[in-house]
């Protein structure tokens, strides 16, 4: 049965690359960028809706929320896969690390202003994770912004363990009323990922070499894709971390920490200036 699925950061990589397979599998595709051009090329290609915003800005994720209730009667999937690495620990307009807000709390905050919307079609929420996750992130809940210890790799784990973390909560909060929840590392793609930082990976993303040892954008929609379109609770776990097609064996500990789950939801409806539910 075809779905309404959102999708954003469809402007390039995974994103854009999942937009391509599931218009052509026949579903209906929303395209969400930040790129005035690159994301119009990519929904004029598909013959779809598209919406743009800034993730640095809370009032834009509000507008773009109100647009797509708008524009969307029915949401079944919505895909937070918009993200990034940065350099310097930059403040945004609302005050917050900006690798903390591009990649978790405006996803955050988006996805509570859809929340009725998506209860109502009985939704899944997937959100585009890293291995980044176990590799760099260790959360402190009175550090979120890593003002104690920043480097653009700890921000970037941390962001992208908050991605799995929300997940689990999502999935403990929202479940029973028939919301379903993932998370997945698409793997090393060769993709602009990192291009606009001082980490590390912006020279492993950005080397010539790299489609050597990295798989394409479409290689790394496949999860997305499969979770997108097939069912939780028959297909697939809801509230787990994938890696290749499967829940992460070894994820970081803090994973398994339903606590420090609630916890964070609670610290990061705070930030965004929302009730908690």
């Amino acid at each position: 049965m075809p779905k309404t699925i959102i999708i954003t950061g469809a402007s390039d990589g995974i994103g854009a690359a999942a937009a391509r397979r599931l218009h052509a599998d026949g579903h209906t595709v929303v395209v969400v960028g930040r790129s005035p051009q690159k994301t119009r090329a990519v929904a004029d290609e598909l013959g779809a809706a598209h919406f743009l915003v800034d993730y640095t800005r809370f009032d834009d994720v509000r507008r773009l929320a109100g647009e797509l209730l708008d524009a969307c009667p029915r949401i079944d999937v919505l895909v937070n896969n918009a993200g990034g690495v940065f350099g310097d620990p930059a403040r945004t307009v609302d005050g917050f690390e900006k690798t903390l807000q591009v990649n978790h709390l405006s996803p955050f905050l988006l996805t509570n202003l859809l929340l009725e919307r998506l209860l109502a079609g009985r939704a899944s929420v997937i959100q585009t994770s890293s291995v980044g996750s176990k590799l760099f992130g260790h959360l402190d809940l009175d550090d979120l912004n890593n003002d104690r210890n920043f480097s653009p790799n700890k921000a970037y784990g941390d962001a992208k363990l908050m991605n799995i973390l929300f997940t689990r909560e999502l999935h403990e909060r929202f479940h029973d009323r028939g919301l379903s929840a993932a998370a997945f590392h698409p793997g090393l793609i060769a993709t602009s990922f990192a291009s606009d930082t001082t980490s590390a990976m912006r020279f492993v993303y950005g080397s010539g070499l790299r489609r050597l040892f990295m798989g394409s954008p479409e290689k790394g929609a496949e999860q997305l894709v499969w979770l997108a379109t097939t069912t939780a609770g028959q297909d697939w776990r809801s509230g787990e971390y994938y890696e290749r097609g499967k829940p992460a064996k070894r994820p970081n500990p803090q994973v398994k920490d339903l606590q420090l789950a609630a916890r964070l939801w609670e610290r990061s409806a705070a930030m965004v200036g929302m009730a908690t539910v």
